[in-house]
């Protein structure tokens, strides 16, 4: 048997597995849910098509799409419970919105009006992460000060909490995420390790990093992995339920490899027809993550053509937003980065500041407003 794990095919077929189920939990409606896995998805892909447009329109410095990956991202998305903790990558867009991030915090970032406009605490997400593969330490590290701040395995839903980092296959070539490995299985802390596997290390192909499947690495660290077809919002959802379970339960890490494939460039200054084939993106289209859902739900009729047309405004409008938005998000104050250091200004760094703001009164002939 196939060890991708699968439940739902990409022609729109639910299938069964033997370990896995798609629970949306008690009181929930299943269709309902499945209806709102699909219009997450379907608005994520508008936001990202509306940030490559702003960017290649010189609006935003770079962007990091996530086509073809909406299905990985929302199904782990949403398999969070409130005191989860998210360390994302660089292309977590679609794990951002399911935090409830604002797509214009997300747009502030890359337009480098500031470096993360959200409170990583309040949304249980943290920044962006630049340097390939350093969030796995972070998260493993945070995971243990869960364990003894007591948040592990208390039997309370609301208080057990599991810590998630997302990385790509590229980065499990690196050494940050391997000391993670370690860290994570030495200290069994409560951590699950996302790989969206979309085959593409910029330009690398995967099968020039590894010599077995990524999620059978976690073997040799001692906790257990398993490979999502992550094209499927249902299977990735309840495989990234099961292993945040696990580690809310206390019993340790849980590698998660969502086998997918990135349909657009690496970012925005990439150019992926250079070292990959047309008809590889071609045969990836049909297995494409919002077809499929919507294919089972039109055949199974718990879905209108109404609600469509609903979804397709709400996604225009998002694109307004997005596009107005972003034209209007304020430069930074030059100053600004000296009240974002620290919760209290250091006696050195405030004499630098000022230094600075006199620097600048020379320049532009009347000194920037000092807040204090």
């Amino acid at each position: 048997m196939s060890d991708l794990i699968q439940l739902l095919t990409p022609e729109g077929e639910r299938v069964e597995h033997p370990e896995f189920r798609f629970d949306p939990g008690p009181g929930v409606d299943e269709a309902e849910m499945i209806r709102g896995l699909l219009r997450d998805m379907v608005l994520c892909r508008r936001l990202d098509t509306e940030a490559t447009a702003l960017q290649r329109h010189g609006e935003l410095g770079i962007w990091a799409p996530l086509l073809g990956q909406e299905a990985a991202q929302v199904g782990a998305g949403r398999a969070l419970r409130k005191q989860d903790h998210v360390f994302p990558t660089y292309r977590e867009h679609g794990v951002a919105w399911c935090r409830g991030i604002d797509p214009l915090d997300m747009l502030s970032t890359w337009r480098g009006t500031d470096h993360g406009g959200w409170d990583p605490v309040a949304t249980g997400f943290h920044l962006y992460t630049i340097v390939i593969g350093a969030q796995t330490l972070h998260a493993t590290g945070y995971a243990m000060g869960v364990q003894r701040d007591g948040l592990v395995g208390t039997g309370d839903p609301d208080r057990d909490t599991a810590v998630i980092a997302h990385f790509g296959d590229g980065a499990s070539s690196q050494g940050d995420v391997n000391e993670a490995f370690v860290f994570a299985a030495s200290y069994n802390s409560p951590v699950v390790f996302f790989c969206q596997n979309n085959q593409w290390a910029i330009s690398e192909p995967m099968e020039r990093q590894s010599r077995i499947p990524l999620f059978k690495r976690a073997q040799g660290f001692g906790f257990p992995g398993y490979q999502v077809d992550g094209n499927d919002v249902l299977a990735t959802y309840a495989v990234a339920q099961a292993a945040l379970q696990r580690a809310r339960d206390g019993e340790g890490p849980t590698l998660v490899e969502a086998y997918t494939y990135r349909m657009g460039a690496h970012t925005t200054t990439d150019d992926p027809t250079r070292y990959r084939l047309s008809e590889d993106v071609e045969h990836w289209k049909l297995k494409d993550p919002i077809a499929r859902v919507e294919a089972y739900l039109r055949r199974n009729g718990l879905v209108s053509d109404e609600w469509f047309a609903e979804l397709e405004a709400e996604a225009d409008a998002l694109g307004v937003r997005m596009r107005e938005g972003c034209h209007a998000l304020p430069d930074p104050s030059p100053l600004s980065p000296f009240n974002e250091a620290y919760a209290e200004i250091t006696p050195e760094l405030e004499t630098q500041r000022d230094e600075f703001a006199a620097y600048l009164s020379g320049l532009q002939g009347a000194a920037p407003e000092v807040t204090r």
